[in-house]
């Protein structure tokens, strides 16, 4: 009887800390969010833009939930897929959730994006608990990660849903694996699902059970479930590669191949932690050199920074510490995205939002290390200079976050900003190139838009539907680019096994552009027999062309 009566007061206990635990969680995700919605005012405005046209704006499968979109958003090669050049259905998800909550007002769907962010970073915060790190200094990571002005571009960018829902679901996977594996799993997976960036927690997992669970015998437990985690990994690349293979992204030039890629991977590496510690770097559409030496100046400072790096990473494994999953988190959250395996833009800030908490998390480890190593009667003192230290670096941050937040508010302004930082990019061509045809000199807004073309940009319809082309819309140099870059949205259409309704009216639309109309009506037909979510549209948009109306905008 009295060991079942302790059994039941340790039960109470565990519940009363558990309603703490929770109630302290609700606590700061309300402070969190408070911040967040000062920091990001000059954002909640903002319109959509660039991938939010095509993942919300105009989206036709998130504007309605019906039964049908909902199985055209699970199955991996439907039209709905495609469309977005993605199989991410969690993400479309809370986007259809959130158009039939808000429609295309743009205040509600910024909310979610804080809301999940804010939520992300306290479960980070339990994260930083669970691996042993003190009440104060987990609070302090996580508040620098919430208010990092990296992660605005990840959480003013309507469409980057998709990358702070994997967050929250990432984090939520790392806190039930321990204990629970079985309820982690669909976490995982719902992660997978909402980016594939989710598949960082296979390997993060992997040295959690290795560090924290390997006593003696191998955790088999958790060792299973992580190989279903594995085989559901590799099911849903396959999907994912299929949908990435229609991608209308030209290769523009991806860089050195080989060893001669070492150089730039490096020196991307030693950005992202210069703009990690400091917030220094960050831009709107980021467009580093795509070729380094081995004499490039970043690439040799790199080296001591990175083998220090190693060395204290090795070692952490080997000395089984918890320490040796943080390096794990921003390892494998950097090797996607490092060019190792290239791709159009190499940089981005939002690449940095599942890289940071890893690199917060090491900080934090070695600081500790620090303060250890100090003399006893100095630690206090050390300990308060750390808080310091953290108070202005959060002031800072929410400072230049609130900056950045107001390029989000006016996507003008991130062109401005990217050219200013980038003044040989797509961006600032694309602002040489309005300029000059508003100027109507013809030769220099072609030559801007070659440049821009050169690094990767392809949007002939941009230069069909805005009026800033007009005094040059006329001028046979400028309908023959407008030609040969509709031309090759054409042949990429032609080569694509059955095309969806979508696809076949960009290809209408690109006809169309080159003077084609016979050629636009064939192709807008075929996509009317072939059926789908904007029959209507197409309907009169035949009508129009029939009647010889201008061509449909895109």
């Amino acid at each position: 009887m009295p060991r079942r009566a302790d059994r039941g007061r340790d039960g109470r206990r565990a519940a009363v800390r558990g309603s703490q635990g929770l109630l302290e969680a609700l606590a700061l995700f309300a402070v969190y969010l408070a911040a967040l919605l000062v920091v990001y005012a000059p954002a909640l405005r903002g319109p959509f833009f660039s991938d939010d046209l095509h993942y919300v704006a105009t989206n036709p499968y998130v504007h309605a939930l019906t039964l049908e979109n909902l199985r055209q958003i699970l199955d991996p090669a439907s039209p709905a897929s495609v469309f977005v050049v993605n199989y991410t259905p969690v993400h479309l998800l809370l986007h259809a959730l959130a158009w039939r909550a808000f429609g295309p007002d743009v205040l509600g769907h910024h909310v979610l994006n804080l809301a999940l962010h804010a939520a992300g970073s306290v479960l980070l915060v339990g994260v930083f608990r669970a691996s042993g790190i003190g009440r104060l200094a987990a609070l302090a990571g996580g508040t620098l990660f919430v208010l990092h002005p990296a992660n605005v571009e990840a959480v003013a960018w309507i469409s980057q849903t998709k990358t702070v829902s994997c967050f929250v679901l990432s984090m939520a996977t790392l806190l039930l694996f321990p204990k629970r594996p079985g309820l982690a799993t669909p976490a995982f997976f719902l992660a997978l699902l909402a980016k594939p960036t989710g598949a960082f927690l296979l390997p993060v997992a992997g040295m959690l059970a290795f560090v924290r669970l390997w006593r003696g015998a191998p955790p088999w437990r958790h060792l299973v479930w992580l190989g279903v985690w594995v085989v559901g990994f590799l099911v849903v690349s396959i999907a994912q590669i299929e949908v990435n293979r229609r991608s209308g992204s030209p290769d523009a030039g991806l860089g050195p191949e080989g060893l001669e890629r070492i150089p730039l991977v490096f020196g991307i590496a030693l950005r992202y932690l210069w703009m990690s510690a400091t917030s220094l770097g960050v831009s709107a559409f980021h467009e580093p050199p795509k070729h380094a030496s081995f004499a490039d100046p970043a690439f040799l400072a790199s080296i001591p920074i990175l083998a220090v790096c190693a060395v204290r990473a090795v070692r952490s494994v080997i000395g089984r510490r918890e320490e040796a999953v943080y390096w794990v988190l921003a390892a494998s959250s950097f090797a996607p995205i490092s060019q190792i395996f290239p791709f159009l833009y190499p940089m981005a800030d939002r690449y940095l939002y599942f890289i940071l908490p890893g690199l917060i998390g090491v900080a934090l480890f070695v600081l500790r290390d620090v303060e250890a190593a100090l003399p006893a009667a100095l630690r206090e003192q050390a300990t308060r200079a750390a808080i310091a230290l953290a108070l202005v670096l959060c002031i800072v941050f929410a400072v230049r976050g609130h900056a950045r937040a107001e390029l989000f508010g006016n996507p003008a302004l991130l062109l401005v900003d990217a050219a200013r930082n980038y003044p040989g990019g797509v961006s600032a061509n694309l602002l040489r190139a309005r300029g000059a045809a508003r100027e109507g000199d013809v030769r220099a807004a072609i030559e801007a838009l070659e440049a821009a073309r050169a690094r990767g940009w392809n949007r002939f319809e941009q230069l069909e539907n805005d009026p800033v082309w007009d005094p040059i819309r006329s001028d046979p140099r400028f309908r023959g680019l407008v030609r040969e870059i509709a031309a090759w949205w054409i042949e990429r259409s032609e080569q694509l096994e059955n095309p969806t309704q979508m696809e076949l009216r960009v290809r209408a639309i690109a006809h169309l552009a080159r003077g084609e109309r016979d050629l636009a009506i064939e192709s807008l037909e075929a996509a009317l027999a072939l059926g789908g979510p904007i029959d209507e549209r197409i309907r009169e948009e035949l009508a129009e062309l029939r009647r010889g109306s201008p061509q449909p905008s895109r």
